[in-house]
């Protein structure tokens, strides 16, 4: 039996798990994830990070769930994941010259209770024409990306500076997320170094 098991289908959340060392299952929670009309971004993100955790905790209460979710928001609008290649074009060059912020919030249920909380970084990109933008958007890397863009990956290039947690704009807060798990008394087994 797993103690642990990740409410989430996405790959970086699965690697940093991983790379801690932690033993778990992954079960991808089925929610409505549309914004309520006038929702802010920070409630938003609250929402949806509990919603997946309780949605897979309903059938596995005897483990611990951890859900998260992230959202990019431009000049108070919420840039989701990209409809096509074309929405992804329009959402990057929207961040082009600007700072915006990447919010992320990982709710963990467990038999023993709830701890939730929200990362907000800043992002800021460099100024870039057109051109490049498609270069970057054709890449195919910002297909599946909330605000159409991996920090991790060709994105850096793009990126002037990060004011606060690099792995939460990836996608899960890794410091914050390890102390969260310490406190439902799972802990790192084995570290594993990134080659």
């Amino acid at each position: 039996m797993y103690d642990l098991i990740l409410a989430s289908s996405s790959p970086r959340r699965r690697d940093f798990l991983n790379n801690m060392g932690l033993t778990f299952i992954i079960v991808s929670p089925e929610i409505d994830e549309n914004p309520f009309e006038g929702e802010k971004p920070y409630d938003l993100v609250v929402r949806l990070a509990h919603n997946k955790a309780f949605a897979v905790f309903t059938n596995y209460s005897k483990n611990v769930v951890l859900a998260a979710d992230t959202i990019v928001v431009c000049d108070n609008e919420i840039l989701g994941k990209p409809h096509d290649r074309e929405d992804a074009l329009n959402m990057i060059l929207k961040l082009s010259g600007k700072t915006h912020q990447v919010y992320t919030a990982v709710c963990i249920v467990g038999p023993q209770g709830k701890e939730e909380f929200v990362t907000v970084t800043d992002v800021t990109f460099s100024h870039f024409d057109e051109r490049l933008a498609k270069i970057y958007v054709d890449s195919g890397e910002s297909d599946d990306k909330s605000g159409s863009y991996a920090l991790q990956g060709i994105a850096a290039m793009l990126i002037e500076k990060v004011n606060g947690s690099v792995s939460s704009v990836v996608g899960l807060p890794a410091c914050q997320t390890r102390e969260a798990l310490e406190r439902f008394s799972i802990f790192p087994r084995t570290v594993k170094a990134l080659k």
